[in-house]
């Protein structure tokens, strides 16, 4: 099996491209709590984000759901709006390097009070692209090598 190194673990094709997928999902939750929001530019800001997260490497689709009506109440008049919250996003995303393949998911669940990520599928675990590695692997090779060593054995 090939396979890349992050943090001195052996990663394989798929795995490297579960990482990313939690990178962007996690970039998408961070970057854009708080944004305010209506039901009229809820669509607009939903194409933003789609348009923004399709550029990044290895994003294969991008579909980004907001429903306002989940949110805090607005306020009045020409401050009717409210603030993009965990509970208004449903996020699924595909990413594809060679034959790996990763769709992943943020949606709020309210039985946890959380909005969470998940893994809907991926590719077989064998999937590792043969003995050259690919970019998704290279990608996630480099970020293991500009992360600060915390021990003399960390690489």
């Amino acid at each position: 099996m090939t396979a890349s190194r992050i943090h001195r673990a052996p990663l394989t094709d798929r795995e490297a491209l579960l990482f990313e997928a939690g990178i962007k999902l996690g970039g998408i939750f961070h970057q854009y709590l708080g944004i305010p929001v209506s039901s009229t530019t809820a669509p607009g800001l939903a194409e933003a984000i789609e348009r923004a997260v399709g550029l990044q490497p290895y994003v294969t689709s991008v579909e980004v759901r907001i429903d306002p009506s989940r949110g805090p109440r607005p306020g009045r008049g020409r401050f009717a709006y409210r603030y993009l919250t965990p509970e208004m996003l449903d996020v699924r995303i595909q990413l594809r390097d060679g034959a790996a393949h990763v769709e992943a998911r943020l949606v709020h669940r309210p039985e946890l009070r959380y909005p969470l990520m998940s893994v809907d599928r991926t590719s077989p675990r064998s999937a590792h692209g043969g003995g050259r590695p690919t970019a998704a692997r290279r990608s996630a090779r480099r970020a293991g090598r500009s992360g600060r060593r915390t021990s003399p054995s960390a690489g």
